[in-house]
């Protein structure tokens, strides 16, 4: 009977496994926590200390660490090894399911002491993963949870294939490199940063056919942006920046009052932006925002994408669609588009959490923008405090164009079933052309629409070209040393203005 050992930290996705390996005969042996959370669950284990007939010691310091446990890896499949587990009452251990104490995020939290950030330092696991990426010939190593599910239905078929055992051996090194890493950096004080990068593939081309271009992943084994490619040509190297940009946006909008949410990108700006009922409306008020931009462009979604949302796609020319999963009746609908890329994501979490861009002999790194800080307090400034339908719409352009590149302006309205973009302007040197943009694509729509800013406004000229499109409400950050001005200028044309005091310029 195959046995497995299961010593984990992150218990996501812990139990449908178990129970899938002990519907296929396996024996489980896992220790403390692990142990107890299988027992919680009615799934039959055995305690690490009954196999090694050794208690756990030093406050549990000591649990796997034993040539029982790592005898049964270590050993190959030949005769004298089995031969020589024997010897002991031994027996070889098929299957590794660990990962590992968190000390990257313990010792990233204020006020961390020497001693917790010890105490996450992992041992035995470490051990584990290595004894089982070692000897990856024989023995299958799973350290992260996204590769249950794939294993086990390996399993199913007749069992693990050698290049799955290799690439998730990969792994377990690339775990255990990046892992004592940081264990280095953090009690040397070194503030060095590293960065694995994993080669998924070699692309056609860059920006323009005469730059060379490739794709890494910052995990060993990970598809394109984490995901999965599902049909279509190979990915560009700007399709994969355009899928990034509107994955990033759509993201953001992932819990927008329970509504399906559209982003539509086009050369990394978006121009279309939706949240509403059903995906299909999002999809529609969306490529209202800007049709013209839209042909060529790349779909987000964050819910399912459906059937009634491929169809209202129509006729409209579209490079790629990126979304948690398709039902099985649009991607049917969609298998006639054959240049068309359907990416499918494995969640809405953008990682990592943090951007990192080149410069000349350097490299700049940041922290992701996800939104206004939790504190964040909206202030309304103006005579006239907006309506309630007012700050619906405030509140979507608000998170919009935080995703559009500064100095960014962003037209919203409400609609019967949901909130979109009407205009959108960005990417200029200034603000007042990014205004006048913003109302020439929202055209007669921006007459009770509201206006989002990134940026505080250095003078009152944007506010009075927003007055004059019809622009009824708007938020922006605050700040400027000329604020009393746009003030004045929303009061003298009875526009209700707040500020947010958080600015997202986005270069």
């Amino acid at each position: 009977m195959p046995q497995a050992i299961l010593s984990v930290h992150d218990k996501t996705k812990l139990i449908p496994f178990a129970r899938g390996l002990r519907e296929l005969g396996w024996t489980l042996i896992a220790s403390g926590g692990t142990a107890r959370a299988l027992r919680e669950n009615a799934i039959p284990v055995t305690l690490v200390a009954d196999f090694t007939k050794s208690p756990e010691i030093l406050d549990g310091r000591v649990k796997t660490l034993h040539p029982a446990i790592h005898g049964g890896i270590l050993a190959r499949g030949s005769a004298s090894d089995l031969e020589e587990l024997q010897q002991f009452d031994w027996e070889p251990i098929d299957l590794v399911v660990v990962n590992l104490y968190p000390f990257e995020e313990i010792t990233a939290q204020e006020n961390v002491t020497l001693a917790d950030a010890i105490e996450n330092i992992d041992i035995g696991g470490v051990a584990l993963i290595r004894a089982a990426a070692k000897n990856f010939q024989r023995v299958t190593l799973l350290c992260d949870p996204n590769d249950y599910e794939n294993v086990l239905q390996e399993l199913r078929e007749g069992g693990v294939k050698e290049a799955t055992r290799k690439n998730l051996a990969v792994k377990g090194f690339a775990l255990t490199s990046r892992y004592d890493a940081a264990i280095f950096d953090y009690l040397g004080d070194t503030k060095t940063f590293r960065i694995a990068a994993y080669p998924v593939q070699t692309l056609r081309y860059g920006e323009n056919p005469h730059q060379r271009a490739a794709l890494y992943s910052l995990a060993p084994g990970d598809g394109a942006l984490g995901g999965r490619v599902l049909q279509g040509k190979e990915l560009s190297y700007n399709n994969f920046l355009d899928l990034d940009a509107a994955w990033r946006a759509v993201a953001s909008f992932a819990n927008a009052e329970d509504k399906a949410s559209i982003v539509i990108v086009k050369h990394l700006s978006p121009c279309g932006i939706a949240s509403a009922q059903n995906l299909a409306d999002a999809f529609q008020h969306a490529r209202a925002s800007d049709p013209i931009s839209a042909f060529g462009g790349v779909i987000a979604s964050n819910r399912a994408f459906d059937a009634d949302t491929a169809r209202a796609l129509g006729e409209l020319f579209v490079e790629c669609i990126a979304a948690p999963s398709f039902t099985q009746e649009a991607r049917e609908i969609l298998a006639k588009r054959k240049n068309l890329r359907l990416v499918e994501m494995l969640n809405l979490e953008i990682e990592p959490r943090y951007e990192l861009r080149t410069i000349t002999r350097g490299i700049l790194k940041q922290d992701v923008d996800f939104g206004d800080p939790p504190e964040t307090e909206w202030k309304v400034v103006s005579n006239r405090a907006p309506t309630d339908d007012e700050l619906r719409a405030l509140n979507f352009a608000w998170q919009a164009c935080q995703h559009v590149k500064s100095n960014a302006i962003v037209f919203a309205r409400n609609f019967e079933n949901g909130v979109a973009t009407v205009g959108i302007g960005g990417g200029q040197p200034n603000r007042v052309d990014c205004v006048k943009i913003a109302a020439e694509r929202a055209g007669a729509k921006s007459r009770g629409a509201v206006m989002a800013s990134d940026a505080f406004f250095p003078f009152p000229d944007s506010v009075e070209l927003a007055a004059r499109a019809g622009i009824t409400a708007i938020v922006h950050p605050g700040g400027s040393v000329r604020d009393a001005d746009s003030i004045a200028a929303a009061d003298a044309n009875n526009i209700a203005m707040v500020v947010t005091g958080v600015r997202h310029f986005r270069h």
